[in-house]
């Protein structure tokens, strides 16, 4: 099992800093934070671009992986997004890690004046999005025509630092997202269903779409093992709000085959409000433990190319 935490991009860098510096001391094995241009009850508070926050902390890090939690396609074009995606990579060494989703019907689409998409067309623009940028980021040069996207020629060097690409980690509950992750991803991403009746029904909703996911990687001819899976785990209730809390989340996520689960740094108050110190002792006593348990399993498939590439 290995663990990631997200830093909300709503910090002063003076102050931010020394929180991706210190989720490497930890020894978490990925960080990651959010891409909107406003978040939910904090819309109206402090509010960094997620690029060049992980820019920024890819130059006061080594080795822990860094990522998008996740990119959408709500104010992003997969052309202008190529070259964000390329640098982030460069800078961090290969150590990006591309977390992308279809997008919501809120803020990121109301700032700018868009009108809502229904759930069909998100996911029609999504499906567009994933194909385009998986291109882009392969081929040297692109061209592309499609209902919601185009590129002309569009050039990619100098290429991702790990070939063919950076790694897609692909949030999806629904069938055609979960079609995605089987064609393109190499992770995929969930926070579970969204209208869950509790902690109690969350856990059952999630071994549901873990078997949708194997269903969807089953006609896609890939491997379970060839998708790193990663859980959200403060969807309903705080995974970090005490030790034993987390402990056992965690060991409920091993449980129903999730090979990666995230959690939030602590917050004063409000949304993912806890303690530090919290952090500390599960950085201290659990993650090595969790870490130290980690099978290593033969991985067949790890990177397998969509048709036509």
């Amino acid at each position: 099992m290995r663990v990631g935490i997200v830093i909300l991009p709503e910090y002063r860098w003076w102050m931010a800093r020394s929180k991706w510096e210190g989720a490497e001391r930890y020894g978490f094995d990925h960080a990651w934070t959010y891409d909107h241009l406003g978040w939910r009850s904090l819309v109206d508070g402090p509010w960094f671009g997620a690029v060049p926050t992980l820019t920024a902390a890819a130059a006061v890090t080594e080795q822990i992986k860094l990522g998008t939690f996740v990119a959408s396609p709500n104010f992003r074009h997969p052309v202008t997004f190529l070259r964000d995606v390329t640098t982030m990579d460069d800078v961090s060494d290969g150590r990006l890690v591309l977390g992308i989703g279809a997008g919501g019907a809120g803020y990121d689409m109301d700032v700018l004046g868009a009108p809502r998409l229904t759930p069909v067309r998100r996911a029609d623009r999504f499906a567009e999005f994933v194909t385009l940028l998986d291109q882009l980021l392969i081929n040297e040069k692109t061209t592309f025509t499609g209902e919601y996207y185009s590129a002309v020629e569009a050039r990619s060097a100098p290429g991702s630092v790990r070939r063919p690409r950076v790694p897609f980690a692909i949030a999806a509950n629904g069938r055609r997202g979960l079609g995605l992750v089987a064609r393109y991803g190499q992770g995929w991403v969930t926070n579970g269903k969204p209208d869950a009746d509790g902690l109690e029904d969350w856990w059952r909703g999630l071994a549901e779409l873990s078997g949708r996911l194997e269903d969807a990687l089953g006609a896609a001819d890939r491997h379970p093992g060839s998708i790193d899976r990663y859980l959200s785990l403060d969807a309903v209730e705080f995974s970090l709000s005490s030790v034993a809390r987390f402990t056992d989340m965690a060991g409920r996520a091993a449980e129903l085959g999730f090979t990666d689960v995230v959690a939030h740094w602590p917050r004063s108050e409000g949304v993912y409000a806890g303690r530090e110190a919290v952090l500390d002792e599960v950085a201290a006593d659990v993650l090595p433990a969790l870490q130290a348990a980690t099978t290593q399993a033969p991985r067949r498939d790890r990177w397998r190319p969509s048709s036509g590439r």
